[in-house]
């Protein structure tokens, strides 16, 4: 792959990115009132319930921030958010008081069945919208300058 490939192919990266996150934080927030991090943690939360095969099994919250990629200061943040709003509570590990363990709620469960599908119909829209790959660089020009535009 060229260098001038390379480089396309990772603003397009960006590009898909980007109108990805703000189409599923515009329809999550719009239809749920949850923002995208928040239902990721509730979308972990789910998969480790269902892998685990125990409503209320708990995740670390050292094991969350390690998979959303989040800091432990911004994923306590939106923790805190989710816990107000009844979706989550915390706890310590009975084994390990040191360990803090987060699960859903069954107003967690609720809120997050509803906004499933919203997700992942704005995920299907978004990568049927943009497959995968480099963008053609008069693609590419086309964005930019309407992007400039809008500013």
């Amino acid at each position: 792959m060229s260098n001038t490939d390379l480089v396309r192919s990772w603003r397009g990266f960006l590009e898909r990115y980007h109108s990805t996150t703000c189409a599923l934080e515009r329809a999550l927030n719009d239809e749920h009132q949850l923002g995208m991090s928040e239902f990721e943690v509730l979308d972990r939360l789910a998969e480790w319930e269902s892998a685990s095969a125990c409503a209320g099994a708990g995740k670390r919250v050292q094991e969350l921030a390690t998979s959303l990629h989040l800091s432990q200061s911004a994923l306590s943040r939106v923790i805190a958010r989710l816990e107000r709003d009844g979706l989550v509570m915390r706890g310590m590990c009975p084994n390990d008081r040191r360990g803090i363990y987060v699960h859903l709620t069954e107003a967690g469960r609720g809120k997050y069945a509803r906004a499933l599908p919203t997700q992942r119909t704005v995920l299907a829209r978004q990568f049927a919208a943009a497959p995968i790959g480099p963008v053609p660089a008069a693609k590419l020009r086309s964005k930019t300058k309407a992007r400039a535009k809008v500013r």
